[in-house]
């Protein structure tokens, strides 16, 4: 589904990445790991399509993404991929029903089609109890199982999650890590999670590591000119 080839970031002042290669099977439930500023956050933003890299080729399903337009991307995005980030990134003055129903307006579903869709992922997240109480009313738990819920309520291929147990203890940790891997093997989409947790880690089908802005154990690649 993915393929890395030789990506690299360059900041000012600083190389982020370093010609990372790695391909992502479709279905595949990937960690990445490393210490902070490793560039995993980097990497996770290259492909979720919020970031271009300096060098190198991201190919989905065959594309190189980032020849395409930002209207194609944002397209993209929108469709087919999901986000859940460590701070849940939740609209403060919208219930927690409207949170989770709001991409599918953005997509322009019509009510009738949104209430079922969301009706049932919130009881599936048992916080049916809570679709009319608002972010601050929630435990961190409760905010990042919303979160989840909103970012799996349009079906996407890639979810992509930035630390996402990062902000809750270690019960409510486990409890979403799980409901992310029910989500995983239910809905048959691929999964990319950067974490410093290895019980999170642990949930993943496969671990790769990021050091100073290299993939260790990566395999070798090239770019054909």
């Amino acid at each position: 589904m993915i393929q890395l080839e030789n990506i690299t970031k360059r900041f000012p002042h600083t190389l982020s990445l370093r010609d990372v290669c790695l391909d992502i099977p479709d279905g595949e439930f990937l960690c990445i790991m490393g210490p902070s500023g490793s560039g995993k956050t980097t990497l996770l933003n290259i492909i979720g399509l919020l970031d271009a890299p300096t060098d190198g080729r991201y190919l989905l399903d065959g594309v190189d993404v980032y020849a395409q337009s930002e209207a194609a991307r944002a397209t993209l995005r929108r469709r087919h991929l999901g986000f859940v980030f460590q701070a849940f990134n939740l609209i403060d003055e919208l219930t927690v029903w409207e949170n989770v129903e709001l991409p599918l307006k953005l997509l322009g579903y019509s009510r009738s089609e949104r209430r079922p869709r969301v009706e049932e992922l919130l009881r599936r997240l048992g916080i049916s109890h809570r679709a009319q109480m608002y972010p601050a009313e929630l435990s961190g738990g409760q905010q990042q199982r919303v979160a989840l819920a909103r970012a799996v309520i349009n079906h996407p291929r890639l979810l992509l999650a930035d630390e996402p147990t990062g902000n809750l203890d270690s019960k409510q940790g486990q409890e979403v890590m799980q409901l992310l891997s029910d989500l995983h093997h239910d809905l048959h989409c691929t999964i990319v999670m950067v974490t410093h947790s290895h019980r999170a880690a642990a949930h993943a089908e496969r671990v790769v590591e990021l050091f100073d802005g290299r993939l260790l154990g990566g395999r070798s690649c090239f770019i054909e000119n």
